[in-house]
């Protein structure tokens, strides 16, 4: 295409048919009309300011049949985008504001029907006010004989009859771990957050080795943290004590299964209790290692500087920095459905799970587990997902913790190309990747698990 010191429009009609029009000057009379017959037309302008120098790069604007309307200023010369894509995602992000506002009524309507009324009265008024559930808080007492549950302190009336349930298996599943060979003592205890939610923890220590370092585990989605038990003896058997959190929603902790009104809840969780681990531990590393979601927790929990500087390292297994909706109208519709109705299931649960693993052995373990949730992800749930994964994303170059990624290439529910960017993009100047060819979403539970969690032991040990 040729471009003279005056401008030229070219108008290209089909594939062998080109129209020139010279430009005059910044005054030209636009007026030429030409029949297009219906055909799709490219109007690709030129244009130089009037302060550029030659050697200035040239703007470029580019108008297919479906793109947005040019409209020709005969005063200037110049060629305007009446919707630019800027506007236009201005008017999505106004007109996404507005219904939200409209539906927020209808929302509060909902809210009010799914907590309880709690009724307030003293010598002057009665009053009702609008309350969640309330969780019963069960505490655990050591002996030197052993540990026992003691019983519910408040009336059981108050007790969400689910969390209830998922707790008192988490609890027993604890008490009844001899340990194995005796080298390790497993305990729970319950994490009360900023927010009044309970948390279920637990902690494996080593029993004849002195304490080399801490580790605080967290889990993935619809999972929990009694599923590494057996990992986690493994770094008790190299001196490091083990810490695991249930987060919010999951395993033995407050929430309905599987459902997370905000992933920030669960960061913020996570550094409220690596203060109260670094209090009862001074002077050891810590250590953070999470899968999937937990990963991706981690890795905004140490964004935060106060963090970073007090956490000696993180392991990544296959983390949530890179999740891909099921359909693109999901990342449209998301905010408004999560709004209006936050615990929607999109589709019937699947109830022989996803291929996360090679070892049908381990798929069986994990889908039988009624500590694991099988259903359909929650569609706030959801959207805390994609929320998370693309702040991480955004901010990848801020990444300055020590760290080793991990990920298999054949995972099909994050995304092994997102820990390869994690990797180039992060400022750690301590990092590592390890991708395994042909591995699913679950390392930790593939046959060549050993060789998994041998190298994370490894990278810990290098680093005490």
């Amino acid at each position: 295409m040729f471009c003279s010191s005056k401008g030229t429009i070219s108008i290209y009609r089909a594939k062998d048919s080109t129209f020139r029009l010279p430009l005059t000057g910044p005054s030209s009379n636009h007026k030429n009309r030409f029949n297009n017959n219906n055909l799709p037309i490219t109007v690709t302008t030129f244009r130089r300011s009037s302060s550029s120098s030659p050697s200035s790069s040239m703007a470029v604007e580019t108008m297919s049949g479906s793109s947005p309307l040019l409209l020709t200023s005969g005063a200037s010369g110049r060629v305007r985008a009446l919707f630019s894509m800027r506007e236009l995602k201005r008017l999505v992000a106004i007109i996404h504001s507005l219904v939200l506002f409209i539906l927020l009524p209808f929302r509060v309507v909902v809210w009010r029907r799914r907590t309880g009324a709690v009724v307030i009265r003293d010598d002057k008024q009665e009053r009702k006010v609008w309350s969640p559930p309330q969780i019963v808080v069960r505490k655990r007492s050591v002996g030197e004989s052993g540990c026992s549950v003691s019983p519910p302190s408040v009336p059981a009336a108050l007790v969400d009859e689910e969390v209830a349930v998922r707790r008192e298996l988490a609890m027993r599943r604890v008490v009844e771990d001899d340990g194995g060979d005796g080298s390790s003592v497993r305990e729970f205890s319950l994490f009360t957050t900023k927010r009044g939610d309970t948390l279920f923890t637990q902690s494996w220590s080593p029993v004849s080795l002195n304490h080399r370092g801490l580790v605080i585990l967290l889990h993935g989605l619809n999972e929990h943290s009694g599923r590494y038990s057996d990992f986690a003896k493994q770094l008790n058997a190299n001196g490091f004590k083990v810490y695991g959190i249930d987060w919010i929603g999951h395993g033995g902790s407050d929430g309905l299964h599987a459902y997370v009104p905000s992933l920030d809840y669960a960061v913020e969780d996570l550094k409220s209790f690596l203060d109260k681990v670094f209090t009862e531990n001074p002077g050891l590393p810590c250590f953070c290692i999470g899968h999937s979601t937990g990963g991706a927790i981690i890795l905004k929990a140490m964004l935060d500087p106060k963090i970073e500087s007090r956490v000696s390292g993180i392991v990544l297994t296959s983390p949530a920095v890179g999740v891909q909706p099921s359909h693109p109208i999901f990342t449209v519709l998301a905010p408004i459905v999560a709004f209006l109705l936050p615990r929607y299931q999109f589709s019937a649960a699947n109830k022989k799970g996803m291929p996360v693993s090679r070892d049908p052995q381990a798929l069986v373990t994990k889908y039988s587990d009624p500590l694991v949730f099988t259903g359909s992800i929650r569609v706030k749930t959801g959207y805390e997902i994609l929320r998370i994964a693309a702040h991480l994303q955004q901010n990848l170059n801020k990444v300055k913790v020590p760290f080793l990624v991990m990920h298999g290439t054949a995972d099909t529910v994050t995304d092994p190309n997102a820990s390869k960017r994690l990797y180039e993009e992060a400022s750690s100047s301590d990092k590592s990747i390890k991708l395994f060819d042909g591995l699913l979403h679950d390392l930790l539970f593939e046959p060549e698990r050993e060789i998994i969690a041998g190298v994370i032991v490894d990278w810990l040990n290098q680093r005490v």
